[in-house]
């Protein structure tokens, strides 16, 4: 038994021996091979930099295949590792036909495949990489951010029956001299077999975005030292369609009715005779200077201008005696007269027709152009130091300042309150004055008790389509006294408690630092004292941050104010609302502290639940004065006067050199299209604006005038919209100027930061990329009002330029390429609807 062990354990070592000595032979002849081989190339490298005419490469190509014969060197050894496989881009026949010249490229090197300076993509040498030039991968998904796109690997490889139709192919800012095709002449990839491959039009299309070299090949992003190193990726691949046709005369007829609609808004809405960045030109790029005393009072003279109520409409005169107006406004029949013409026209099936295939054609082109450069996209953000989603500036464009905090935060200061001021007198009912700790006794409630869940103040499913319950969730615990007592300014305490409470929800906004907002703060028009009681409240509690600006909402609340009998007719709103801001105007020191608050104020907003219904305006409608019975009027009635004042006062008010106020009311969350309508002939921006999607031809006509839409579809989503509904994300992929912000975060909203937390659903829902993200926070600054200051500090010195001239990726962290594709896209539409007559000015709108 020991022998017959001994003999087999000699057998096997005999056995592995021969194994081990015959792979030795194999790998060496293996080693010696690819040593050889890799001499050859640089001999052919030499030789190709002597003379590179294609026919010489051509013939070494060929030669070579002949004598080691056809796939010799494709692979050495089975235990190293595939080049080509490695590749991932290499044309299906040459993989298998063909020998490959591929050098080993190290990564972090720059780019080989460069143009020079000054020459034309087919003035460089015809020796070109078998491999298809890769980006990194980002981890969003590269095609659409609302569709699941997925790529096929048939699409992904190079195949010979490509074929590129040259006669809809083209890049701007590249055609050859006398009009010839820049791509004609270019030399084709060639196998090793010698067969000519033609170039994937993927790869042929690549233009400029602001400036800088043509790049044939993507760098290979190791590290993120070398990204920073290197410039903002300065090519993308764009597909320009050209239509073979002219337009039909229908199409013709509809594009000169769209015209007329846009050239109706620009006669209506209010524009600056001078440019804030014309005032005032940035050198310093670093931090605004805070307002050390922004509550300072300087005394200002009374100017000799005289005012006077006219049919609903303030007008303004030189003096007393003048009878000629400096600041003439349409009048309401004008105006009405205008509305009921674009009603027709968005009525109208041609121009109907023709506006949703051009917002489809605009939906499309962006889908395209996500799968062709979301990479470079994101490469490029990657290259952007320091720049990120969390530290680029966001406004919350559309926030109400009674409801600005969360639940949370107002059951916290609710219960500290109780506990450190439970003997404070807060409240008159019933005669009888009552201290904090008795209103809570007469509620048979403790501070122990109270919890969010008894707050009560958050939306639920009760209030889908019920808008007086979603306003009863102003109220804590679903008693109004406790509103009263925290959330109003004009209380038995003056507002205190709501004072240090906003002051506490600044500071929190002043750590974030990236976060601003724009509260809205009710004046109702019951009283002209209103104006004085709100300023008095700022200014005497001190509530100024740098990070906050105020809009004045107008609750549309006459029939309520009517029944109660505080008003007699709707003259008399219009007169408590605009008489004390002419005033004050005219003679600043007859309302100091209104002036004082008046240059923090940026914006006039319109209020209430659209849903309700109500009738069409007529072309000759009763002045407020003769408004006397107990309906409320419609909503372009209270659109048509709040503009017109507010047109005639901006003007006065420019005139002397202080700050005007944008109308930006609520529109188009419930309710008829008429909103959107009378909206798109007078304001700035808008709220919501979710009903655009019932109107292609309104939809356009915003897209083309780039009106501000500040959606908020969390806040749709417990009252009108569910939220998979929202057009939120189909009006950012069509171009319109969208942004996000939060409504109400006492009602909808769960954590200290509600503008991240609107961001984080809707990227999650509708996986929004970080450069979509950043771009809409890009749009929410300029829907803002904050002074020019701020905005060429957080976005870019030169801002109010259009498309990527004023664009500075190092603060807003948006990719060049994204702006200029936006703006060229925009600027075709315009051409087109113009009928290539459009003049476009190279800065935004004033």
């Amino acid at each position: 038994m020991d022998a017959y062990a001994l003999h087999l354990a000699v057998a096997a070592l005999v056995g592995a021996s021969v194994v081990a000595v015959s792979a030795y032979y194999m790998h060496r002849k293996t080693l010696t091979q690819l040593l050889e081989f890799a001499k050859t190339v640089e001999r052919e490298k030499d030789d190709v930099s002597d003379d590179d005419s294609p026919q010489h490469l051509k013939k070494r190509h060929g030669g070579y295949a002949k004598r080691k014969g056809n796939g010799y060197y494709r692979r050495g050894s089975a235990s190293l590792p595939d080049v080509t496989a490695i590749s991932g881009g290499i044309d299906g026949d040459e993989r298998r036909n063909g020998i490959l010249p591929v050098d080993g490229i190290p990564p972090g090197l720059p780019r080989l495949h460069t143009l020079h300076e000054g020459k034309s993509m087919h003035s460089g040498t015809p020796k070109r990489s078998l491999l298809r030039p890769k980006s990194p991968k980002s981890p969003v998904p590269s095609a659409s951010a609302f569709e699941s796109v997925e790529g096929s690997d048939d699409e992904d490889d190079l195949t010979e029956n490509v074929k590129l139709d040259t006669t809809y192919l083209h890049t701007n800012g590249n055609v050859g001299p006398e009009g010839k095709n820049p791509y004609e002449n270019l030399p084709d990839h060639v196998n090793a077999n010698g067969e000519k491959v033609p170039i994937a039009a993927s790869n042929m299309i690549r233009s400029h975005s602001i400036s800088g070299d043509l790049h044939g090949v993507q760098p290979d992003p190791i590290a993120a030292d070398i990204l920073r190193k290197e410039p903002e990726q300065e090519t993308f691949a764009r597909l320009k369609i050209t239509p073979i046709e002219a337009p039909s005369p229908d199409e013709v007829e509809a594009y000169v009715i769209l015209q007329e609609c846009l050239e109706l808004r620009k006669r209506y809405v209010f524009k600056e005779a001078v440019a804030p960045w014309e005032k005032e030109v940035i050198s310093d790029p670093s931090t605004p200077k805070p307002n050390p005393e922004p509550f300072f009072y300087a005394p200002e003279g009374k100017s000799d201008h005289y005012f006077e109520m006219q049919d609903g409409v303030i007008h303004v005169y030189p003096n007393k005696d003048s009878k000629e107006e400096l600041f003439p406004v349409a009048d309401a029949t004008t105006f009405f007269t205008d509305l009921h013409h674009i009603l027709r026209v968005i009525a109208a099936g041609n121009i109907r027709t023709l506006c949703h295939h051009r917002l489809n054609l605009l939906e499309q082109k962006f889908n395209l152009h996500l799968m062709l450069n979301a990479d470079r996209e994101f490469l490029a953000q990657k290259s952007a130091p320091h720049r990120d989603f969390y530290n680029v500036r966001k406004v919350d464009t559309h926030v109400h300042h009674s409801a600005c905090m969360n639940q949370k935060h107002l059951l916290r200061f609710i219960k500290s309150k109780l506990r450190k001021e439970p003997d404070e007198v807060v409240i008159f009912r019933d005669g009888t004055y009552l201290t904090l700790k008795e209103v809570f006794e007469s509620l048979d409630l403790t501070g122990y008790d109270l919890n969010v869940d008894l707050l009560d103040v958050h939306a639920d499913k009760s209030t889908f389509h019920r808008f007086d319950k979603f306003n009863l969730k102003y109220n804590p615990c679903g008693q109004s006294r406790l509103r009263e007592i925290f959330l109003k300014q004009d209380n038995l305490i003056q507002g205190r408690f709501l004072a240090e409470l906003t002051k506490q929800v600044f500071s929190d906004l002043g750590a974030s630092k990236y976060q601003m907002a724009e509260y809205r703060i009710s004046i109702y028009g019951r009283k002209q004292s209103e104006w004085d009681q709100m300023a008095s409240w700022i200014v005497n509690n001190e509530l100024y941050s740098e990070n906050v600006v105020w809009l004045i909402q107008l609750p549309r609340l006459y029939n309520i104010y009517k029944e109660m009998g505080i008003v007699t007719s709707f003259q008399n709103i219009l007169d408590n609302i605009f008489i004390p801001l002419f005033e004050v105007t005219v003679d600043p020191d007859s309302h100091p502290q209104l002036h004082v608050f008046l240059k923090q104020v940026v914006g006039l907003d319109l209020v209430d639940d659209e849903s309700k219904p109500e009738r069409r305006p007529t072309k000759h409608m009763p002045t407020p004065s003769q408004w006397t019975n107990v309906f409320n009027p419609a909503y372009s009635y209270y659109v048509y006067y709040c503009y017109a004042n507010l047109y005639s006062l901006n003007k006065l008010r420019e005139s002397k050199g202080m700050t005007t106020i944008k109308f930006r009311p609520h529109s188009g969350e419930a309710g008829d299209i008429d909103h959107l309508a009378a909206t798109f002939l007078t304001a700035h921006n808008i709220a919501h604006g979710i009903n655009l999607r019932k109107s292609p031809v309104l939809q356009y006509l915003y897209y083309l005038a780039q009106i501000g839409l500040a959606m908020s579809p969390l806040s749709n989503n417990s009252l009108f919209l569910d939220y998979h509904r929202n057009p939120l994300p189909m009006f950012f992929l069509r171009g319109l100027n969208v942004s996000l912000s939060t409504d109400d975060p006492l009602q909808i909203h769960l954590t200290k930061e509600p503008l991240v937390e609107e961001y984080s659903i809707a990227a999650s829902v509708w996986k929004l990329s970080s450069c979509d993200l950043c771009e809409i926070a890009r749009n929410s600054v300029y829907q803002s009002g904050f002074s020019h200051a701020l905005k060429s500090h957080w976005i870019g010195k030169e801002y109010y330029k259009r498309g990527p001239n004023g664009n500075d990726i190092q603060r807003t962290n948006v990719p060049h390429i994204r702006l200029e594709f936006r703006d060229t896209i925009w600027r075709e539409e315009m051409q087109q609807v113009y009928l290539g007559k459009a003049i476009i000015p190279e800065d935004i709108d004033k």
